[in-house]
């Protein structure tokens, strides 16, 4: 379904200059703008605002689809792109100039948007274009109909009970697939820039999480969905937002006739492959923040306080947060850096351990020149043990030994910060028998830790810890630590 978290992964965006460069690049904005600077004042357009069919061809001359059959379509949009995103302004045929007098049809004069495509900033050509993609979202969320005249009523007008269209679920609907294409794009395991089948991306929107095995109806169920997604994604590819590879034709048995999901990766290409491109995630991240969303984007810590970045990337992947942290690190002077991450690293809250390992990462990146920021915390209780971790990381000489409680509790404080980050459980399982291995009566000392989170921890080993004896001695531990507090 469609992104219900309040805080996304981050995203690595490209620059905005390349980002607009790619925006002008896109057929149908490309198209638009051709239009717009060839349109004169001897330009005529319907009642509707759309081009006469008599200046078609030369329309189609220009945009060197002359021999394309489906060109007076393209043409079309095109046109109506142009005048709805402000590269040209329509007036009816009672304004203008005297040219224009007596005639049925209007004329245009160039929009305000048209020299900002040529003169304006990297951030105005990408708002022209994002104006754009609501226009387009607009058509590939509307119904699609061969005989829109057998819809017409005896009075000329259409008529929408007909129609059985819901277009706010409609939209609701085509948002949740882009929120969820843009989810398995930057999610680490997700996509990437790699395609995305089109059956599992339908299959995201109507299979339960719970349903281990879809039943006929919910196949059935996906098997439209795909037919809609097909169909709205050759629309939303002119726009720049997707890469479309669409469903193969030679699977329609008969006409009319839906294909059923793939049951082999022989044939999933074969269904149909969507990925996001570079603008598509900057376009599908703008409409999430309208929605209001928080949608991170990897840089945009850089110049925030160390407090902010360790708890911007508390949950980020691992690879975003090293990005993010190394862009941060690079605006700084290593000893200046590294005093920072370590006053933002202190403190006994809930969030704690989780910042101190992200600090401790952090650090990793940061050259020598920064040891005598790090030795100025090695009597610290909190900090003293990742200082000394980090100096025998580097070979430093001179490390004095830490007393016993400092082990214990930067023990316990790594646990509690690895199970606060959900990461892989393998990993927490072997961090967790490789400590008790390498520490003798390590749950008599244990217990006894002034940190807030020792019976936590304990009890957690308690359930991860694969030797049962030793999970038995954690969860006798945990119910000290609980007595004694």
């Amino acid at each position: 379904m469609a992104p219900d978290r309040q805080t996304l992964p981050p995203v690595r965006l490209r620059s905005d200059a390349e980002l607009a460069r790619d925006a002008l690049a896109t057929p149908l904005l490309a198209r638009a703008v051709r239009l717009a600077r060839w349109a004169g004042p001897q330009t005529r357009v319907g009642a509707g605002g759309e081009l006469v069919e008599e200046q078609l061809p030369a329309a189609a001359e220009l945009l060197g689809l002359a021999d394309d059959p489906d060109a007076e379509a393209y043409v079309s949009e095109a046109w109506r792109i142009a005048v709805d995103i402000g590269l040209l302004d329509v007036h009816d045929g009672q304004e203008g100039d005297e040219a224009a007098e007596g005639a049925e049809d209007g004329t245009v004069t160039p929009g305000e948007n048209l020299a900002t495509v040529t003169a304006g900033s990297p951030q105005d050509v990408l708002g022209i274009w994002l104006e754009g993609f609501d226009a387009v979202f607009a058509d590939a969320a509307a119904p699609f109909f061969d005989d829109l005249d057998a819809l017409v009523g005896e009075d000329g007008e259409i008529d929408f009970e007909a129609l059985d269209w819901d277009p706010e679920g409609e939209a609701e609907f085509l948002e949740g697939v882009l929120g969820n294409l843009y989810l398995l794009t930057v999610s680490e395991g997700g996509a990437g820039e790699g395609p995305v089948p089109l059956p599992a991306l339908a299959a995201s929107m109507v299979v339960p999480d719970d349903m281990s095995e879809p039943t006929d109806d919910v196949l059935e169920q996906v098997s439209d969905a795909m037919m809609r997604l097909d169909e709205q994604f050759r629309v939303l590819e002119p726009i720049g937002l997707v890469a479309y590879d669409p469903v193969d034709e030679a699977l329609m048995a008969e006409e009319g006739e839906e294909p059923a999901p793939p049951v082999d990766d022989e044939d999933v290409s074969r269904y149909g492959m969507v990925r996001l491109t570079p603008l598509g995630l900057y376009g599908v991240r703008a409409r999430m923040l309208e929605s209001g969303l928080v949608v991170p984007v990897v840089g945009e810590l850089a110049d925030k306080g160390a407090d902010v970045l360790l708890d911007g990337i508390a949950h980020y992947p691992q690879d975003a947060a090293r990005a993010e942290t190394a862009g941060w690190l690079t605006a700084r002077e290593a000893g200046t850096a590294a005093r920072e991450l370590l006053a933002a690293a202190k403190g006994s809250d809930p969030d704690s351990p989780l910042r101190r390992l992200h600090a401790q990462q952090a650090l990793s990146l940061v050259g020598a020149e920064a040891e005598p920021a790090v030795r100025e915390v090695l009597d610290d209780p909190e900090l003293g043990g990742l200082a000394r971790v980090w100096l025998a990381e580097r070979g430093a000489a001179d490390i004095p030994a830490p007393p016993e409680a400092m082990i214990f509790w930067l023990a316990i404080d790594t646990i509690a910060a690895h199970l606060d980050a959900d990461g892989d459980l393998s990993e927490l399982q072997d961090l967790i028998e490789g400590l008790t291995s390498h520490h003798g009566g390590f749950f008599d000392a244990a217990w006894r830790v002034e940190h807030p989170a020792t019976a936590e921890v304990l009890e957690a080993m308690g359930r991860l810890h694969r030797d049962k004896p030793t999970a038995k001695e954690a969860r006798k531990a945990a119910f000290k630590a609980r007595s004694k507090s």
